[in-house]
């Protein structure tokens, strides 16, 4: 089970295994506040800039929000494809939100980062690592420093680069780019990524979406205890996901999963239950993943 403290907080630089002190952690809490004032994509509240991802655009409770958030509206192309809140201290999405609209298209093979995670003063849209160090000119240690990249991904054993929005459930070339940003990726068991996770999200999101008019999405991790790229990036020790369906004005459907990131394995289970064991694993009272509106059976 993972519980935030201020004396088991990283952060996302080179090597960092030690605890910040909680005076440390406390002035780059504000310093990350001030960055984050004035911005179009990492914003200070969905609601105002993304609320279309959320179901009757309420996104989770706090309950889930880490020490250190950024609340990313994830812009490419100049439109808004999903929104995703980040653990700037684990460098790990904690949840993307999304509309499914599954499509086809060829799969993407670029991955991009978010500038602003590195102040306000940098480009609203994700880019590619090239992209900032070569053309804008980025300190490649500054960069290191807002968020993992792609060498935190290099040299893995038993586990890869997992999607929480996967580029399957979006509906043409560009809403699937966009989902090959860092700030979308977490440390998944290569088995479960490529298996049972994989099954839930090509058939039986399919299947269960059928006859819905608009399914809201959001898709989330629990932190755990272990590290990759040497204590910069936070292993999940869970990963789950949560469904709202509108069929029409009146109906609704809900459904959810979760699966422990060391097996492949993944259970099927009602969204109020889902909601049951996050309150466990998060030790809170309440966790609300969707507007009350949304069916818990």
């Amino acid at each position: 089970m993972f519980t935030p403290s201020l004396n088991s907080i990283y952060i996302c630089s080179p090597g960092t295994e030690e605890p910040l002190a909680p005076m440390l952690l406390l002035l780059l809490l504000l310093l990350f506040q001030f960055s984050m004032l004035g911005n179009s994509e990492v914003v200070t509240s969905f609601e105002n800039i993304c609320p279309q991802f959320f179901f009757r655009e309420t996104p989770p409770n706090d309950a889930i929000k880490p020490a250190n958030p950024a609340q990313i509206c994830q812009l490419y192309k100049n439109q808004y494809r999903f929104a995703t809140l980040y653990d700037r201290d684990n460098c790990i999405p904690i949840y993307s939100a999304y509309v499914y609209q599954p499509g086809y298209g060829k799969r993407p093979d670029s991955w991009m980062v978010e500038p602003q995670l590195m102040g306000s003063n940098y480009q609203k849209e994700m880019a590619t690592e090239w992209t900032l160090l070569n053309d804008i000119g980025v300190d490649q240690g500054l960069l290191n420093e807002s968020q993992a990249v792609l060498r935190d991904y290099k040299n893995l054993t038993n586990f890869n680069r997992g999607h929480l929005n996967p580029n399957g459930h979006q509906p043409n070339p560009d809403y699937k780019a966009a989902t090959f940003t860092l700030t979308n990726i977490v440390p998944q068991f290569m088995k479960l990524n490529s298996g049972k996770w994989n099954n839930y999200e090509q058939e039986v999101m399919m299947s269960r979406t059928e006859g819905c008019a608009t399914t809201y999405v959001v898709v989330g991790v629990v932190p755990g205890n272990n590290y990759i790229a040497g204590g910069r990036v936070n292993k999940p020790s869970h990963i789950w996901s949560a469904a709202c369906c509108e069929i029409d004005n009146n109906r609704r459907k809900s459904w959810a999963v979760i699966a422990l990131n060391d097996q492949n394995a993944v259970e099927l289970i009602t969204l109020g239950e889902l909601e049951e064991k996050l309150v466990g694993l998060y030790r809170k009272e309440e966790i609300l993943l969707f507007d009350s509106d949304c069916p818990r059976q």
